[in-house]
C-alpha cells in the first residue's frame, strides 16, 4: 500500500519527541511517503494539543501545515458509519475508529502506535521503528 493515513500520534511525537533518532525516522517517513492523508480529526486533535501547550499562533500554524502537506479526508457519512462499526466491534474511542475507517475507506496504511487502532484486524498499520 502506498497510500498512507497519519495517526495524531505521529504528529504528537513528531511535535513533541526530544529524541534526535525518533525525529529523525519521522521526518523519513514523511519524506518518502508519497499519498499522504490525515482525518480532519487529526487536525483537531493536534489544535487542541498545540493550543494548550503552545498557544493559537503555533496552533494555527501547524494546522496550515498540514492541511498543506497532507491530504485531509473529511469525516463524511461513509467513514462516520464506518466508523461507528469499528468503535462498536473493537469498543475503542471515538477519535479512534474515526482514523481507522478513513484508512480503510481508502485503503490505507494507518501509521499509529496506538493500541487500539492496532487492534483493529480490517486495517494495516505500521509504526516508524516498522516503516
Amino acid at each position: 500500500m502506498s497510500k498512507k493515513v497519519y495517526d495524531t500520534r505521529f504528529f504528537v511525537e513528531y511535535y513533541y519527541s526530544k529524541d534526535i533518532g525518533t525525529l529523525q525516522k519521522l521526518k523519513d517517513e514523511i519524506r518518502k511517503s508519497k499519498e499522504r492523508y490525515i482525518s480532519a480529526i487529526v487536525i483537531h486533535e493536534v489544535y487542541r494539543l498545540t493550543l494548550k501547550k503552545e498557544g493559537r499562533e503555533t496552533a494555527i500554524l501547524r494546522a496550515n501545515l498540514l492541511e498543506k502537506d497532507f491530504k485531509v479526508m473529511k469525516v463524511d457519512s461513509i467513514i462516520a458509519k464506518s466508523s461507528a462499526e469499528l468503535r462498536h466491534k473493537y469498543g475503542i474511542p471515538m477519535v479512534d475508529s474515526i482514523i481507522a475507517a478513513t484508512s480503510l475507506f481508502i485503503d490505507a496504511t494507518c501509521i499509529t502506535d496506538d493500541p487500539h487502532i492496532r487492534s483493529i484486524k480490517e486495517i494495516h498499520t505500521k509504526w516508524i521503528t516498522s516503516v
